[in-house]
């Protein structure tokens, strides 16, 4: 059976596209010249903005991405159509017209605050020939994609004629377009194959006040009706996402923590176009659009989120099955650099956990207290052989990595085969690493790669060797 990561879909993005462009400083003075900060610019960063948000969530979930769109014969359209090509996307159906300005937004940033924005742009809607000659560039390609995305962010690209020629050619080539709407009138996306406004937007387009369920199916199926789509769908930020196929159905988010919400909706559609191009159910769908949005609200920022970060994400939520938390090295070498980018607190204990018993499940549970991400080293059957002696272990490497990867206090499991974890603590570099009460003034393998070391004592009389003499002596 095929999953997600098996995939690579062609997907193309329509829409407007920008550069979100910021200056970072500091500020510790007023001018001497009128009553405003000065800042003292330290650095400058700038990311796809719009549409481009969307590409780049595509890109990071493994899709095949092109985008038609309008900007201007200008420096700040070269420098977009750089940063395009910089992550392999497809520019060909991007269409320069005269006098029209590239979107840039300059954000000045100073002490983690924005205190000012300008904007250079256009956004006016495109003139006529821009739209016949996109038209026109997808009337062969068009049924080379998996999912075509229409991004509305209102700058003038998507107009009426536009946005329904293209739905028109894209169902005559059974192609799916998924609309992230923008405005209070949605007749322009009619046809499509689903929208996912959110729930304000959804309340201004139906002119119906979403309070309960009853409401809220209602105004599905008024978008549902109007707009001749397949599946209507509205996001409804913490409460998850709503959709209505043959009848209305929740699906609840799956956020833990949520430290900014910008560019969540890119996120969600990108999801929802890369699961859909896999031909997975609504169902699926909205499960996997509600994982990848519980990702990138816990980042700051607009973010994008990857394959492994949802899995990863899933696995942690213990949504699935215990093969999903047992790791190579090298795959927790790289999950381990992701939470730490995001700021978790990585802690590390190991041993045989040869037969299962409370004594384990106490410690383990201690040990996770001291951080946000548990990963247990795991001996060997080999390791344990050398270690306890040739009557163990009891239970082979394999299983002894299920069990311990279904608590719910262990994140991650990885196997080693040396005695000792020296090269797994090495590598994962953990904040915390725990050890037993019994290693009270013994040298401890790995603290030079560690933050902190933790002693957590043993509960009294719950050992894997009492529990074999036990079932010996019976």
């Amino acid at each position: 059976m095929k999953t997600l990561k098996d995939f690579t879909p062609h997907i193309l993005v329509v829409g407007d596209l920008m550069i979100d462009h910021y200056l970072w400083g500091s500020c510790d003075r007023i001018s001497p010249e009128a009553p405003v900060q000065v800042v003292d610019i330290a650095k400058e960063t700038t990311v796809l903005g719009g549409a481009g948000n969307v590409i780049n969530n595509l890109n990071t979930l493994g899709a095949k991405v092109s985008v038609a769109s309008v900007i201007g014969d200008d420096e700040n359209g070269v420098e977009l159509i750089n940063m395009l090509h910089s992550i392999d996307v497809d520019t060909t159906n991007i269409t320069i017209q005269d006098g029209r300005k590239t979107s840039k937004k300059s954000r000045v940033i100073a002490v983690s605050q924005q205190i000012l924005r300008y904007d250079k742009e256009s956004k006016n809607s495109i003139d006529k020939n821009s739209q016949t000659k996109i038209v026109n560039s997808l009337k062969d390609s068009v049924k080379d994609y998996d999912v075509v995305i229409l991004s509305d962010y209102g700058k003038g690209v998507l107009t009426d004629e536009l946005s329904q020629s293209i739905i028109t050619l894209a169902n005559e080539n059974g192609v799916k377009v998924l609309v992230d709407p923008k405005g209070s009138d949605f007749s322009k996306y009619k046809g499509a194959y689903l929208l996912t406004p959110n729930k304000k937007e959804a309340i201004l387009a139906t002119n119906i006040e979403i309070k309960d369920d009853k409401s809220l199916e209602k105004a599905l199926l008024k978008l549902k009706d109007e707009c001749d789509l397949d599946i209507s769908l509205i996001t409804l930020s913490e409460d998850g996402i709503a959709t209505f196929d043959k009848e209305m159905q929740k699906f609840p988010t799956v956020a833990k923590e949520v430290f900014d919400v910008t560019g969540a909706g890119d996120t969600v559609i990108a999801s929802i176009a890369f699961a859909i191009s896999a031909n997975k159910s609504i169902d699926e769908v909205a499960k996997f659009s509600n994982l990848a949005a519980g990702v990138v609200v816990g980042k700051i920022g607009s973010a994008t989120v990857s394959l492994e970060e949802i899995f990863e994400y899933e696995a942690s939520l213990h949504k699935t099955t215990s093969d999903a938390h047992i790791k190579s090295f090298d795959e927790i070498k790289e999950i381990v650099k992701r939470y730490k980018e995001n700021g978790k607190k990585v802690v590390f204990t190991n041993g045989c956990f040869d037969i299962l018993h409370v004594g384990h499940v106490k410690y383990l549970q201690e040990a996770k207290s001291f951080g946000d991400i548990l990963i247990v080293g795991l001996n060997s059957d080999a390791s344990v052989k050398r270690l306890k002696g040739e009557s163990r272990p009891i239970n082979i490497a394999q299983d002894r990595a299920y069990l311990l990867a279904a608590l719910e206090a262990v994140d991650f499991v990885v196997e080693f085969e040396d005695d000792t974890p020296y090269e797994l603590i090495k590598m994962v570099a953990p904040d915390t690493l725990v050890k037993g009460g019994d290693y009270e003034g013994k040298e401890v393998v790995g603290t030079e790669f560690s933050g902190e070391l933790k002693l957590v004592q043993f509960v009294d009389g719950k050992s894997t060797t009492k529990t074999i003499e036990k079932i010996q002596a019976n």
